[in-house]
Formats: structure tokens, C-alpha cells, sequence
């Protein structure tokens, strides 16, 4: 088998000195992830020096180490360890010479539209296809995602996120895709930008760094599409909307909206396609056609991405349903825990309004959102209305702004938890939703464990 990378490899591409030759076939910076063959890149942090991880990291089988520093086994020393990965990433990308690489960002649906990106192309390709894990979409996950790339992938898709301004321009001149996908633009991340049209300028960054005649996609029914497009242009490039406006190069044309998901009939650029997306909500039918304009933009087999988008169920943290055991039978749990924003929290509240039988909903305060985060989380009253929620726990003193008759104010996650596991009832749905840092992942974990 062709390893991943080789020892003379990793220094020409890093400018490092290799102590011996090796070959590995995986990319780390985190020593818990060794499972035998990788090279473990040293980095230093604010929390902790890599360095001290290096001994573990070999115990742990890593096949040699990219250092900054003299170590036993085998590594490449290099003056600076991030640089090195972000230089490997850079390598990655340019050796992969026949591959079609996806860039995706936007303020919600960004993770979730990856993965159905990758299971379209993986139809196409199932063992020549490469994308970014998790959310690796930061300053080290994307030259690492890059840097696991094998040569000979034919598509590759890569998530790319943002709090700042000028973070996305410097990622996208790294994957340099063929096809850039902004899913959508809210405010997400406002604290540190200032204003929507700030952050859609940020989004629109990724358009930067696509190769010559290649494709933006962007959503025509969003209150940006107008500087999306214009940038777009403005680079030179192909460009593709979708959404449900009638000039959407990708549109709906109906949508059946149930429980578990959606029946789909929509106009890709001329091409009428008849799908399910096995995912639920208004917002899924965005995302789809946004990954429906991608494949096509890719050239690849849009019928193959309509039967991805079928199968594509829950992700964990990201509306997966799971189902719990409680007195006299099952509830349902939506996890929504690892992220939210405006949109999402009512995009995820209008799914749980669709639920049959008694709704639940533990709500988690959305952080990030700077001066307007009062009035942002006092709006939110409306969405909670329409989704007929029977039982409402708010987590987190910015949730105080929510004014909801009958609500439980709680303090964290283990009250959560304590709440949950006191109401649910055979039949309920219980909608858990929040910002990451609030750690409600804790409560859906602990109702999962009651199974036992």
C-alpha cells in the first residue's frame, strides 16, 4: 500500500531534516488519537506544548514525529511545528493533481451540508474521496484536514469556519478549491464583527481563493446573496444560486415537508430531480439544494447526491434522533447540542413543532453575539410559541431575555439533565439545543445512558 506520506516527503515539503527514513499513514497533532502509523505533528499551544506528548504519542504507535526539537525515534525537525503542518497541507494540495476540492462555509449548515457533500461524491468515488472530519475548519483543522489528503483522491471537501475577519481568505488560498459553497449568512459570530454585512463579507472570502475557472454557489434567498454575487463576479468566476427564489439557477420547485424529513422535486440548472432529504426542516431544503448545486458544479452525478441526501440521517450534536428509555416506554431526543445561533435555534424549534405527541425543549444560551445578544435571545419567544413546547428548561443567564410563561431557569447541564430525566414521558420529544461551550452534549449523553 502507498503510505500517506514518507519521511523525505514530509522534509522537503516542511523544509525539515528527517533523523531516519519512515513512512506514515495518518496526520495528528493530538496524541489520544494515535491508533498506530501516523506522524504526530509537536505543536505548542497556549494550554500545552505537543513536545510533551511526543513519548506518548510513540507508545501509542506513531510511526514518527514532526518536531521542533531533537527527540528519540524517528522525525522531521523543522524551526516552527505549525508552520510545518500548514506547509504539509500546502504539499498535499498541490500533489493532488486530479482531484475536485469543495470548499464550504457559512453561519449554520455548514458541517452538516459537508457531510452530505462528502456521501454524494463518495457514491461517485467511494475510495477516493477525502474530506475534513468533525470540524476541523480552523487555522490547524484545515492544514491538517489537507494534510491526511492521499494523492491520488478525486474529490476532496473541506469545511472552513471563522470568528475574524481574514481568517476564511487564508484558508481558501490553502484548499484553493474548484467549487466554494457559502451555505448561508446570519449572525453567527457577531460579537466580533460588528454587523451582518460584515460577517457575509467574511464568508464571502472563500471565493478568494478558488481556482481559475471554478464556481461560487451561494443562496439567492438570503438578505446577502447581492454581495455574495457581486464578489463572485468581481473574481471572475462561474457562478450558481440556489434557494426557493424563482431566479435560483437551483431551485424548489415543491417541497412535502413530514416528521423525518422532506420530499423534494427541484430544478438543478434545468435538470428536474425527485428526492427525499432524510433530514427534517425548511432549512434541510437550503442545504440541499446548495449541495445539489455543488455536485453540479463539480461536474459530478447530481441523481447520486439526491440519493446521498436520503440516507443522510442525524448527525450527533446536529439533529440526531435518538431514542431513550424512559417509565412505561421510549422518548425521543433531537440533539441540536453542539452549536447554535438565530437561525438555527429556530430553524431547530420549527422541527420540533412538527413532532407529534407532547413536545419538550431544553434551550441552551447562544453566545457570540456581542451587544444585541439580549434582544436576539428575547426573540427568540416568537419561534417558541409556534413549536407548541409543552415543557421549557432555559440554560444560561443570557437566557434570562427569553420571557416564556411557565419556563424552568436552570443553571447548567447536570440541572438540565435532572429536569429532563424528571418530565419525559413515554411518546415525548425533548428538543436539546445551545451553544457548544454550554455543554448540553452532557445531557443528551447522560439520557442516552439511562438506557442501561
Amino acid at each position: 500500500m502507498t503510505p500517506l506520506w514518507t519521511a523525505r516527503e514530509i522534509a522537503n515539503a516542511t523544509g525539515g531534516t528527517a533523523s531516519a527514513d519512515f513512512n506514515v499513514d495518518g496526520v495528528t497533532f493530538d496524541s489520544r488519537e494515535v491508533i498506530g502509523g501516523e506522524l504526530f505533528v509537536a505543536m505548542r499551544g497556549d494550554a500545552a506544548d505537543g513536545h510533551d506528548f511526543v513519548e506518548t504519542a510513540q507508545q501509542r504507535g506513531a510511526a514518527g514525529c514532526l518536531v521542533e526539537r531533537p527527540v528519540d525515534g524517528p522525525h522531521v525537525r523543522v524551526a516552527d511545528s505549525f508552520r510545518g503542518l500548514q506547509a504539509l497541507g500546502v504539499a498535499a494540495r498541490a500533489r493532488a493533481k486530479g482531484a475536485t476540492i469543495i470548499g464550504v462555509t457559512g453561519s449554520v449548515g455548514k458541517t452538516g451540508t459537508k457531510e452530505a457533500l462528502r456521501r454524494a461524491f463518495q457514491r461517485m468515488a467511494p475510495d477516493n474521496t477525502h474530506w475534513s472530519v468533525k470540524s476541523y475548519n480552523n487555522h490547524t483543522g484545515v492544514p491538517l484536514s489537507l494534510a491526511r489528503m492521499p494523492a491520488d483522491s478525486r474529490y476532496g471537501v473541506f469545511e472552513m469556519g471563522m470568528n475574524h475577519s481574514g481568517e476564511i481568505a487564508a484558508l481558501t488560498r490553502m484548499v484553493r478549491p474548484h467549487v466554494a459553497l457559502v451555505t448561508w449568512v446570519a449572525n453567527a459570530h457577531i460579537e466580533y464583527l460588528g454587523s451582518e454585512e460584515a460577517i457575509a463579507a467574511a464568508k464571502s472570502e472563500i471565493f478568494e481563493g478558488v481556482e481559475r475557472g471554478g464556481t461560487a454557489v451561494w443562496p439567492i434567498d438570503n438578505p446577502h446573496a447581492a454581495l455574495l454575487k457581486t464578489r463572485a463576479e468581481e473574481l471572475e468566476l462561474k457562478s450558481l444560486s440556489f434557494g426557493w427564489g424563482t431566479g435560483a439557477d437551483v431551485r424548489c420547485i415543491s417541497a412535502l415537508f413530514n416528521p423525518g424529513g422532506t420530499a423534494l422535486i427541484a430544478d438543478v440548472a434545468g435538470e428536474i430531480l425527485h428526492l427525499t432529504i432524510g433530514m427534517a426542516g425548511r432549512h434541510w431544503v437550503s442545504n440541499a439544494l446548495g449541495v445539489l448545486a455543488t455536485v453540479k458544479a463539480a461536474g459530478g452525478d447530481i441523481a447520486e447526491a439526491g440519493l446521498a441526501l436520503a440516507e443522510l440521517k442525524g448527525l450527533t450534536g446536529r439533529g440526531a434522533r435518538i431514542t431513550v428509555p424512559v417509565d412505561g416506554g421510549t422518548a425521543t431526543v433531537i440533539d441540536e447540542s453542539y452549536n447554535a445561533n438565530p437561525v438555527s435555534m429556530a430553524a431547530a424549534l420549527a422541527v420540533l413543532g412538527q413532532q407529534s405527541g407532547r413536545r419538550l425543549a431544553i434551550l441552551g444560551e447562544m453566545r457570540e453575539l456581542g451587544p444585541e445578544s439580549h434582544v436576539l435571545h428575547a426573540g427568540m419567544a416568537a419561534a417558541v410559541a409556534e413549536a407548541g413546547i409543552a415543557e421549557l428548561a432555559l440554560v444560561g443567564p443570557q437566557m434570562a431575555a427569553l420571557k416564556v410563561d411557565g419556563a424552568a431557569m436552570l443553571p447548567d447541564a447536570e440541572a438540565a439533565t435532572r429536569w429532563a430525566q424528571a418530565l419525559l414521558r413515554p411518546g415525548d420529544t425533548l428538543l436539546v439545543k445551545g451553544s457548544n461551550g454550554v455543554g448540553l452534549s452532557r445531557v443528551v449523553t447522560a439520557l442516552q445512558a439511562d438506557r442501561a
